[in-house]
């Protein structure tokens, strides 16, 4: 409909009681301008338009910061009622587009965008408070605000490096083409559904190979000054306010990335280790600024990620954790009006959002209309698609467009990015009227139903099966004897030894363990038991799971605050059942140290990171600054390490952590402990024998350590790398020892300190045959005497295993060296043809002494992680000269970069890299549930389905059969590479 504002208003907030139109205008607003002139045409304006007063009257009494805007700027409310509201949108997007590009410095461009800003949030205001735009509209112009100051943004800071010399521009006029810089929106803004003081979600990131050929010369340092730059402009606080806040945050691993990450090591990141929720997230991704097209072709790479062929089970307990998250945020767990929050409370936008971006990533692998980013559009597809009811449809779309106007409506008042009701009646009060109601009860009325309506379609989605207890039947534990019926129920609950099960739990109603004697604790026990049991009935190994609660109970002093955290909590009681029935090495650790248990009741516990210098903290804490003697010091640490190690495998079971991410993690815990492991002797070993002056010594990880991709029995690879000034003295200490003997024995004490058992067990077992000569050279390893090995004796399986070398402990100047080091090592230039011989001799002669032939066995199975590993350091060792790309330390990541640099078309690529995700994902399952060698005969069928499901297959059978299709055609394709490197 076209037509002046003014003549389309058709709705206004209700003034408080008492008020008038005209008071407010006169007092509030027209006399406190400082132009006459517009006073007077605004007064002349409100005399013959009423529906202009009334509108503007409610802002001045309810909306400060829009109050204050229409003081600062009455000819441009005036402009905005008198014309059509479409067209002076469109005007101001023209003029800030046009003046945005001639601005010639940041400060300019920075005043132009923010008074821009005030512009539009005063237009879209009336016009969404007028009733003239719907939500769609006023989502969209919200966006266009953001898109353009995004883009006039990074244009400013492209234009102003080119203009210093640090990059050429393709196109000066366009200054994001084929610039290498990709600036995606994600969220509402992605969405296209912004709110009126939104954040705004951005990601970005750069191809290295275009940065070089715009002449970039140091790509990540220019791009992250870039971001920094772009940052800055846009939501920097100055005397005309700011324009958006912006949060670089939902990047790849933003606790150890940069907020400008390289394409292939997003890539790779979200090929090997993205998780679900990152999935969901990039739903709504959208290029925004920077090379758009070279960001649309990222999105169409990164699809496969996005939608899968099919919806494996890991993926239904994400939404399922993702679903209990939401529910049990900290007073959001009713519907009250007062201090009710509209975006995460019962029946609230999350709810509508949540419902519609399940569906996606259930749906959306094979139903491409389904991959849309837009809420309601989304609605109307899944209706379409007969996935929910027209009813469902109009209902959510009704109640998410008055929703997100009250959302709106709450940000306009104050310009906060607020969804929370006030608690205060008086404003309360206030805000209902700002809203069109009479009274707080009017306005109540209308929330609760609207919200009663969200929660119902929300329930039926995530319908709650009968509690756990409920499944349960006859259970009587007292009494002399055996009750017959509680033995049938729990064979039927799936207890093989029901005798045995029910002489436990009785044991425990009579006093037999110290942990549950109390009063309080056999209360709660016996409320628990019928919930337990099903719990542990459902697990692998319900009898073996059984038993571990029992030894639990054994050890601990007092069970009371646990039983009372998993009777409150189902979703932690089905988790430490699983724990006890699925995991024996958790389970082993929780019966003989109960406390680490408490990580699991920590509520941080869903809301892991990988951060490795906030681990070391923690670990730190635990160990002491300095500890209090040694040996204290590495009991310590085992108690440390054990209890990070704990919650890693109970997140991985509980799909917190996706099992790459698991790997990483364990990764990340062995690097924390050697840290403080690595300091901790040294200060010990210092006081002994004194210092080396200028010597200093690094810890190189390589093997599984190095790559990020441990598992929970995995030994540690290292090797320990120091230099020494040549006229270095022995140490000055009370024993002082020669330069060669400080190192070697310096060593040999860290080996020790990570190795030895003490009264709270092991730590870690390590390997350190990969350093020069192995077993034959001293332990630790010269610098100089380390690059020279590398420059004549080392043979090409040493190479191979530098592939995978960091340095994950020490001083940080001989680090630099080391990693360079390393890095020109694997990058000189080698006959491709002698690297695959080699390679290819390597893999039989392994297969000769261990044997390829047993198919669970995947690390040395015909076509399984040998392969994959050899395949991938052939490719590094044969080609990083001329594709340093390549020079990445896991073996996913090789295979991608392959795939870029053309070494491997895209369909080898493809397979390679799911064939790591899958072997690694199952082998890391088989280490995680069994504690001997995997024996499929022995370990029990329960056991294997479990490690199916875990990978997305329904049972043991199909998970077999595809594995030994991936095996085979990994090793189609390792003999193929091979064999055509080897024939030149």
């Amino acid at each position: 409909m076209a037509g002046r504002l003014c003549d389309r208003l058709n709705a206004a907030p209700v003034l408080p009681a008492r008020a008038r139109a005209a008071n407010l205008l006169a007092k509030d607003l027209i006399e406190r301008l400082h132009d006459e002139a517009a006073a007077q045409a605004l007064a002349t304006h409100f005399a013959d338009n009423e529906r202009s007063a009334a509108l503007v009257a409610g802002l001045v009494a309810h909306a400060p910061f829009l109050t204050q805007i229409m003081r600062q700027d009455p000819a441009g409310l005036l402009a905005c009622l008198k014309e059509e509201p479409e067209a002076q949108r469109d005007a101001l997007l023209a003029e800030i587009a046009r003046a945005g590009a001639a601005a010639t410095d940041a400060s300019e461009l920075m005043r132009l965008l923010r008074r821009f800003r005030r512009s539009m949030a005063l237009l879209i205001a009336l016009a969404d408070i007028g009733g003239v735009w719907s939500v769609e509209t006023v989502t969209a112009a919200l966006t266009d605000t953001a898109d353009t100051a995004v883009r006039l943004a990074t244009e400013h800071v492209l234009r102003q490096a080119a203009d210093l010399g640090r990059i050429r521009l393709a196109d000066p006029a366009e200054p994001g083409r084929e610039s290498g810089l990709v600036v995606l929106a994600l969220g509402k803004h992605g969405a296209g559904e912004l709110n009126y003081s939104s954040d705004i979600d951005i990601v970005v990131f750069f191809d290295p190979d275009r940065a070089e050929a715009a002449g970039v010369a140091e790509p990540t340092s220019f791009y992250v000054k870039l971001t920094q730059q772009i940052a800055r402009i846009i939501q920097e606080r100055t005397p005309d306010g700011y324009v958006f806040r912006v949060d670089l945050r939902l990047r790849p691993d933003p606790a150890s990335t940069h907020v400008a990450v390289p394409l292939p090591s997003a890539y790779a990141y979200y090929e090997t280790v993205g998780q679900n929720w990152e999935r969901a997230a990039m739903i709504k991704a959208r290029p925004v600024a920077g090379d758009l097209a070279l960001g649309q072709r990222f999105l169409k790479d990164l699809a496969p990620f996005i939608w899968r062929k099919y919806f494996d089970f890991a993926t239904i307990a994400d939404i399922h954790a993702m679903k209990r998250q939401i529910q049990t945020v900290k007073g959001h767990e009713t519907i009250a009006v007062a201090g009710h929050n509209v975006k995460l409370g019962r029946g609230g936008i999350r709810e509508i959002e949540f419902f519609v971006q399940t569906q996606q990533l259930v749906f959306g692998g094979r139903r491409t209309a389904l991959r849309g980013p837009r809420t309601l559009e989304m609605l109307a597809e899944l209706t379409r698609e007969g996935w929910i009811t027209p009813a469902a449809r109009d209902e959510l779309a009704e109640s998410y467009r008055w929703l997100r106007t009250i959302e709106h409506r709450l940000q306009m008042r104050h310009d906060e990015q607020t969804q929370t009701l006030p608690k205060a009646a008086a404003d309360l009060e206030a805000f209902a009227r700002f809203c069109g109601y009479a009274s707080t009860a009017a306005f109540g009325k209308a929330l609760t139903a609207h919200a009663r309506r969200v929660e119902g379609h929300y329930a039926l989605l995530f319908e709650e099966g009968p509690s756990l207890a409920s499944e349960a039947g006859t259970l009587s534990f007292t009494g002399s004897d055996l009750d017959p019926q509680t033995l049938e129920t729990l064979q039927k609950l799936g207890f093989r030894q029901a005798g045995t099960a029910a002489e436990t739990v009785r044991g425990w109603h009579f006093g037999r363990r110290a942990a549950v004697t109390s009063a309080r604790a056999r209360e709660v026990l016996t409320e628990l038991t019928p919930a337990l049991l099903v719990a542990l009935g459902r697990t692998a190994d319900p009898d073996g799971a059984l038993a571990h609660l029992d030894n639990a109970f054994v050890r601990m002093p007092a069970a009371v605050e646990l039983l009372t955290l998993l009777r409150s909590q189902g979703s932690l009681l089905t988790l430490f059942a699983e724990i006890l029935g699925s995991a024996p090495r958790l389970a082993k650790v929780a019966a003989l140290h109960p406390h680490v248990l408490d990580g699991v009741i920590d509520p941080a516990f869903g809301q892991a990171s990988l951060d490795g210098d906030a681990l070391v903290r923690r670990i730190r804490s635990v160990v002491g600054s300095p500890p209090p003697s040694v040996e204290d010091g590495l009991d310590r640490l085992r108690d440390a390490a054990r209890q990070e190690n704990f919650l890693v495998g109970a997140r991985l079971l509980s799909g917190v952590y996706p099992a790459q991410a698991a790997a990483q993690a364990y990764c990340t815990v062995a690097e924390a402990c050697l840290r403080v492991a690595f300091d901790d002797t040294r200060a010990a070993f210092v006081a002994d024998h004194g210092v080396i002056e200028g010597a200093q010594s690094v810890v190189v990880g390589l093997g599984r350590l190095g790559a990020g991709e441990l598992t929970p029995s995995s030994d540690l690879d290292l090797m320990l790398l120091y230099d020494r000034p040549e006229d270095a003295e022995p140490s000055r200490g009370r024993r002082s020892l020669d330069p060669v003997t400080w190192h070697v024995r310096f060593t040999q004490r860290l080996v020790a300190a990570l190795t030895v058992p003490t009264r709270r067990g092991t730590l870690y077992q390590v390997d350190m045959r990969l350093r020069p000569s192995g077993n034959k050279s001293p332990a630790a390893t010269q610098f100089a005497g380390f690059e020279a090995y590398h420059r004549g004796e080392a043979e090409i399986w040493e190479e191979m295993a530098l592939t995978r070398a960091r340095v994950v402990a020490g001083d940080p100047a001989l680090a630099e060296r080391a990693e360079a080091s390393i890095r020109a090592i694997l990058s000189r230039r080698r006959e491709p043809a002698k690297v695959a011989a080699a390679v290819a001799e390597m893999r039989a002669l392994i297969a000769r002494e261990k044997g390829e032939k047993n198919p669970w066995d995947l690390k040395l199975a015909l076509g399984g992680l040998t392969d994959l590993d050899f395949l991938a350091q052939y490719l590094v060792l044969a080609h990083a000269a001329d594709h340093p790309a390549l020079l990445v330390r896991d073996t996913a990541s090789v295979f991608a970069a392959a795939r870029t640099a053309g070494l491997l078309v895209a369909a080898d690529a493809a397979a390679l890299g799911e064939a790591v995700r899958l072997i690694g994902d199952v082998q890391l399952w088989q280490r995680f549930t069994v504690e001997e060698a995997f024996d499929p005969a022995a370990v029990p069928a329960r056991v294997l389905t479990r490690i199916a499901t875990a990978v997305g297959r329904p049972d043991t059978k199909v998970l077999r059969a595809e594995l030994d299709e991936v095996r085979s055609g990994v090793r189609a394709i390792f003999t193929r590479v091979l064999g055509s490197a080897r024939a030149g």
